[in-house]
């Protein structure tokens, strides 16, 4: 028989394994949630490869408060190079090691605006490669300054036409047809760059979207980009509707809408740059690439530098979001068909890189003052045309 004592002990002892216990099966629950949430270890040759793809997917909820569409957007800026160019980077160096055109202790050469570059850069070096980089010297300083401390070799050259053998991109060309080892990258034109989104970036969208995705809008400049998502999301679903938003000067608005290569910006007597005439970098083109002639894209929106400026400051101020000009261009293009479409639709962009490489020019007030593109109050989406 129980005294008061040993009665008073036993529901001490009671009360005790039973909170244990009950402590214990909500850790554990705790504990396999937690589990759950996190991604297998990724196992590749080197660490820069696992860290690349699979990036978060956001809601700008302030451009959906705005326009009454859910705006989403694929955060790339998160791959260890910094840009979405990682994917292709990674996609190009693998493909050309298994088909024998890079051998060990090679050199890769290529023609870049500086997010290509700067990714082959980075992966190239753990696997033994070189890198000799070239890009026109009106790209923003601080990129050949990434290359250069990644250990690329660079030369910066002055923007000329394709047909121009000092071209940058010609100038990769034959430096690597006239270098032991040396091989040439070839963004624009090579399926690698296509194939990396559609391997990757194409089905991300989809997953991370449960499949519920009404338009997909980008910029181009590879081509790539658009061109590998494009043709993923309309494998899965045709209805999806793939806008290209073409900054101004370049000459692939007219491509999609009249089939016609021609911008009014770039006849005769009205360019001020000998590329596309606008401060973006690494979007913007007047020529066809094979990756771009692969695109599935439906129409096609203009974006103007100012825009995107103000769209930069926009998002700073609204979400704590510092983007490069292509990013910005896209999330303008996001906002035009947003409003294209009506209220309602679901529609995903691209992130492509952070502000921290645009800081000479983009970010720059006395550049931006010296183009009469200073930013605007940003109170609203007003400033959109």
């Amino acid at each position: 028989m129980l005294n008061k004592s040993n009665t008073s002990l036993f529901f001490v002892i009671t009360g005790t394994v039973s909170f244990s216990f009950f402590l214990g099966v909500w850790l554990g629950k705790r504990r396999r949630n937690t589990t759950q949430k996190y991604q297998p270890i990724r196992v590749k040759d080197t660490v820069v490869e696992a860290l690349i793809g699979n990036t978060p997917m956001v809601e700008i909820k302030s451009l959906s408060k705005e326009t009454g569409c859910r705006i989403l957007a694929k955060v790339e800026f998160v791959n260890p190079g910094g840009s979405v160019k990682d994917r292709v980077a990674l996609e190009i160096i693998d493909e050309a090691v298994r088909c024998g055109k890079l051998k060990a202790n090679g050199t890769i050469f290529e023609g870049t605006a500086g997010s290509t570059g700067i990714s082959l850069a980075l992966i190239s070096r753990p696997k033994g490669f070189k890198c000799q980089i070239y890009m026109p010297n009106d790209q923003a300083k601080e990129k050949s300054d990434i290359l250069e401390r990644l250990g690329a070799t660079v030369s910066r050259v002055p923007p000329v036409s394709i047909v121009d053998p000092q071209q940058f991109c010609n100038l990769a060309e034959a430096g690597a047809k006239t270098t032991e080892g040396g091989y040439f990258a070839d963004q624009f034109e090579n399926p690698a760059n296509y194939l990396a989104h559609y391997r990757s970036t194409g089905p991300e969208i989809w997953e991370q979207t449960n499949g519920e995705i009404d338009a997909f809008v980008a910029s181009s400049g590879t081509g790539g980009t658009i061109a590998g998502i494009s043709v993923y999301l309309k494998e899965k679903n045709p209805k999806i509707k793939v806008y290209l938003v073409d900054p101004q000067g370049s000459s692939l608005y007219n491509r999609v809408k009249r089939g016609v290569l021609f911008t009014f910006h770039e006849k005769e007597g009205t360019k001020s740059r000998n590329q596309v005439d606008s401060i973006t970098e690494g979007i913007g083109i007047n020529r066809l690439t094979h990756n771009f002639l692969k695109a599935n894209i439906d129409d096609a929106i203009r974006g103007t530098d100012l825009e995107a400026v103000n769209m930069s400051k926009y998002v700073l101020e609204k979400e704590g979001l510092f983007i490069g000009s292509s990013s910005a261009t896209n999330l303008v293009g996001a906002v035009k068909v947003a409003r294209q479409l009506g209220k309602g639709k679901t529609i995903v962009t691209i992130i492509c890189d952070h502000g921290q490489r645009h800081i000479s020019r983009f970010h720059n007030p006395s550049y931006l003052e010296s183009k009469q593109l200073l930013p605007t109050e940003v109170i609203s989406l007003n400033f959109i045309n």
